[in-house]
């Protein structure tokens, strides 16, 4: 009789939870405008795939850049703040993960009552110490989903700890070549101002003497006092520097010892990688892919919340009251709760809504990452040539402007030409040697972008392995 009399409410509450679970609304997919398809192969590329040192900065072979990226990676700032980001994630997990255990707790009440009745006024206290334990049945996999979503997001973390590592010594880099440039061009500039000091005293000569005019020695004194204005801009232009790649490792401003000489800096080689790879092979892409799977676990839990939420309970405890003389009594619970959504006012439909749309913001920024990416490598890949030619065409017109200048000194001393003509050689040629080490520091900081935009040796996280993780 009582198991005919059950079926009645098996059924409503079947029927119950199927009726709560058609008011969720259908997952909507991720935008179909997110997906990234990459090229075949790059533009104009020579290179073959080969694969990419972890330490790729070492093969400038200066054991002063190598120790000051060692130093950076271990002591710059930003890379300490990853740190401590990528050790929050991990307490996420735990706290995620807890919510899948029960929980134990003790409680201690205790309580005093003074009431008038039939027999008089009654004075009771009582004490009762409980231990209680609850439990939420994950039915329909809520909190597992919030679990994986912070699984995903640890890894998230890591991954970004990985992409500062590679920002922050590709910076050191290009910090270290542009201060070996600047000691060059500091080089450069005091030669020419040595040189013109002695043709402006060859000037002075010549003018005391009445074989040129005062016009020759003013135009001697302006081209010297140019070169020996721009020794101070340069040393200043140094100590700045110097100052910056301090910061960057983690240490206050000073000075920055050198290794190699810029001239005999070599460019290393120039990786290739197929475009497909470096989908893999970025951390700041591996990132953005893993995010959007943590969105999309936690778009799940969103939805599971139209379901009903079943807690379990118990206490154990005793019961020590003065009309037994505090003689304990055993005192016990259990009990079941289900709590169903029934109206909300629509606060699920919006967190549903809300938990899409950042979904989707997930995934047009992962989109956004690699495009990025892919502009960076063809950028770099196409600058690699061009200042190949930038440099061999600037080494054949310093070599002409040096032939120029001997001719135009040859003219001046033989009486054929004004002294205007050496002052303008001079001016040229040295301009144009100036922009030679310039072009040459362009060129070795692009390799280096290169090698940063390449992922720079980074072994790579497969976001579905990281997600099969996450399932188990």
């Amino acid at each position: 009789m009582s198991r005919s009399a059950s079926c009645p409410w098996q059924h409503l509450a079947l029927a119950t939870l199927v009726a709560l679970a058609g008011c969720a609304p259908a997952k909507a997919p991720a935008p179909t405008q997110s997906k990234v398809f990459p090229p075949s192969q790059w533009r104009g590329q020579t290179q073959a795939p080969a694969p990419v040192s972890a330490q790729w900065w070492q093969a400038f072979n200066d054991p002063v850049l190598s120790q000051l990226v060692d130093e950076a990676l271990t002591h710059n700032n930003d890379v300490l703040t990853a740190v401590a980001r990528v050790e929050e994630a991990r307490q996420q997990i735990g706290l995620a993960h807890s919510a899948l255990l029960p929980t134990l707790d003790g409680t201690l009440s205790a309580q005093t009552t003074r009431n008038l009745g039939l027999t008089g006024v009654t004075h009771t206290r009582s004490v009762q110490p409980e231990i209680q334990v609850a439990y939420e049945l994950d039915l329909w996999g809520r909190l597992r989903n919030l679990d994986k979503a912070a699984q995903l997001q640890y890894q998230a973390t890591r991954t970004d700890l990985d992409n500062i590592h590679l920002s922050v010594a590709s910076t050191v880099a290009r910090a270290y070549i542009t201060l070996l440039s600047l000691d060059t061009q500091l080089k450069v500039t005091r030669d020419t101002a040595a040189s013109r000091r002695d043709a402006l005293i060859v000037a002075q000569d010549r003018a005391n003497e009445g074989y040129t005019s005062q016009l020759e020695l003013t135009q001697a004194q302006s081209e010297y006092e140019s070169a020996q204005q721009m020794i101070p801009q340069l040393e200043q232009s140094i100590r700045q520097q110097e100052n910056a790649i301090r910061l960057l490792t983690g240490t206050l401003p000073g000075y920055v010892s050198r290794g190699s000489l810029f001239q005999n800096v070599v460019p290393p080689s120039v990786p290739g990688m197929l475009p497909a790879e470096l989908l893999r092979r970025r951390p700041d892409i591996q990132q953005a892919e893993l995010m959007v799977a943590a969105s999309d676990y936690n778009l799940e839990a969103r939805r599971d919340e139209y379901l009903p939420q079943v807690q379990l309970s118990a206490g154990l405890g005793r019961l020590y009251v003065n009309a037994l003389d505090f003689d304990p009594v055993k005192v016990w619970d259990l009990g079941a709760s289900v709590l169903a959504p029934i109206y909300s006012a629509g606060r699920l439909e919006a967190q549903v809504g809300v938990a899409t749309a950042q979904r989707d913001q997930a995934a047009y920024n992962y989109r956004a990452v690699a495009l990025n990416a892919f502009g960076e490598v063809e950028n770099s890949l196409s600058a690699v040539k061009r200042f190949e030619e930038q440099i061999e065409r600037i080494r054949t017109r310093i070599h002409t402007l040096g032939r120029s200048l001997d001719i135009a000194q040859d003219r001046y001393q033989g009486g054929y030409s004004s002294y205007l003509e050496v002052l303008d050689a001079q001016r040229n040629l040295f301009n144009t040697e100036l922009a030679a080490i310039q072009v040459r520091e362009s060129q070795l900081n692009n390799v280096i972008s290169l090698y940063q935009a390449l992922g720079g040796g980074w072994p790579g996280v497969n976001p579905s392995q990281a997600t099969t993780m996450a399932k188990e």
